[in-house]
């Protein structure tokens, strides 16, 4: 299987399936000297984990990562840091239950991968998706983990769920706090209540929704990414959609930006009383012409329905039969639950990539003395 790895200066692959022993990463260029621990890694890891709400699949995976390659002890600090080759990271499944899609291994379910695969592979392993189920999102948090201290403490990259089925958040009430107090990533505490409400009516009908996850990275610098092929944006936009069950992405105003005049769109500039440019509004997300402008670089995400309900569908199986499918196990009600993390990991993935070809190309942004990441 080709094109599982993403990226320029900075390639990530991920590799392993649902089911099988191990799953996990290989984060390569990444720069030497920057201080990396397995905790580094494990607090993200321990946001994403399944199991950790009544509302998310009970497969109870602690998703302890092992750092195999790519560290080494600092000889100044005596701590741990990157040596420039590739970082491997390894997370073991533990709670694998296969027997629950013993009934499907020869049927196709419908709103998943499995006819797409079979009809490219002429193989396929059904054992919770395989590759295409949203267990591998694991490693993309860990790749994202790896990301973040490329980055360094300067660019702050936060995303939060504000749409669960057609109940989206009062702006009014945003706070970003407010998405660490809650299983839903929500930053309204109002709408928490209204989702609890709904998922709960979702889950006892054995169906599922959809919902949207909005991200913004915080302290971009102005100039990263590319006019033309590697557009800040549309790299976004890529590692954004590659992410399971993701159907749709927009960078700031979006698609509501067809609906708006030049001059309501046009995003005014002023100076600053620091000298520096400020801008009146947003609608470009941060992005223009491929570049950052040294705005908040904003994007959503929209993720389709979880595709395995209990109630049955038509579908067909491997000898061409005409069937019913009725999926059993232990599922999201809704997978962008737990998206937040994975967007957050895909957004540093990219900022990270376009941080060193910028530094490449530019010589800005040097990293400090001591491998502390972006200056």
């Amino acid at each position: 299987m080709s094109y599982n790895s993403y990226g320029h200066l900075l390639r990530v692959i991920t590799w392993g399936e649902s089911h099988g022993p191990a799953l996990g990463c290989v984060v390569d260029g990444c720069p030497p000297g920057i201080a990396l621990t397995p905790e580094d890694i494990q607090v993200w890891l321990d946001r994403r984990r399944p199991g950790t709400s009544k509302f998310v699949t009970q497969r109870a995976e602690p998703d302890q990562v092992r750092i195999l390659s790519g560290v080494f002890e600092d000889a100044r600090t005596g701590g741990p840091v990157t040596t420039g080759t590739p970082i491997s990271l390894m997370i073991e499944n533990v709670d694998q239950r296969s027997k629950d899609y013993s009934d499907i291994a020869q049927s196709f379910r419908p709103g998943h991968a499995d006819y797409a695969y079979f009809a490219k592979y002429g193989v396929r392993d059904y054992r919770g998706g395989g590759r295409s189920s949203a267990r591998e999102t694991a490693s993309r948090v860990a790749a994202g983990a790896v990301a973040r201290k490329i980055l360094g403490s300067d660019v702050v990259i936060r995303a939060a769920l504000v749409q669960v089925g057609a109940i989206a958040v009062d702006r009014s009430r945003w706070d970003w706090a407010e998405t660490r107090n809650n299983p839903f990533w929500c930053p309204d505490p109002g709408t928490v209540g209204l989702w609890e409400e709904h998922l709960g009516e979702v889950r006892k009908a054995g169906s599922s929704v959809g919902a949207i996850v909005e991200v913004e990275a915080v302290g971009v610098p102005a100039g990263w990414g590319a006019p033309i092929y590697a557009k800040l944006d549309s790299e976004l936009a890529s590692a954004l959609m590659s992410i399971n069950a993701a159907k749709g992405v927009e960078i700031g105003a979006g698609f509501a930006s067809a609906a708006l005049s030049g001059e309501q769109n046009a995003d005014e500039m002023r100076i600053g009383g620091n000298g520096q440019v400020e801008f009146l509004s947003n609608n470009a997300g941060g992005v223009l012409g491929g570049i950052s402008t040294g705005q908040a670089v904003t994007a959503r995400v929209a993720f389709k329905p979880t595709s395995s309900i209990l109630t049955p569908r038509q579908s067909i199986d491997e000898a061409g039969k005409e069937i019913e499918v009725r999926t059993t196990g232990r599922h999201d009600p809704c997978v962008a639950l737990r998206a937040a993390p994975v967007v957050e990991a895909m957004t540093a993935c990219v900022l990270a990539d376009a941080f060193l070809m910028h530094r490449a190309q530019t010589g800005g942004g040097a990293f400090a003395p001591g491998g502390r990441g972006r200056s």
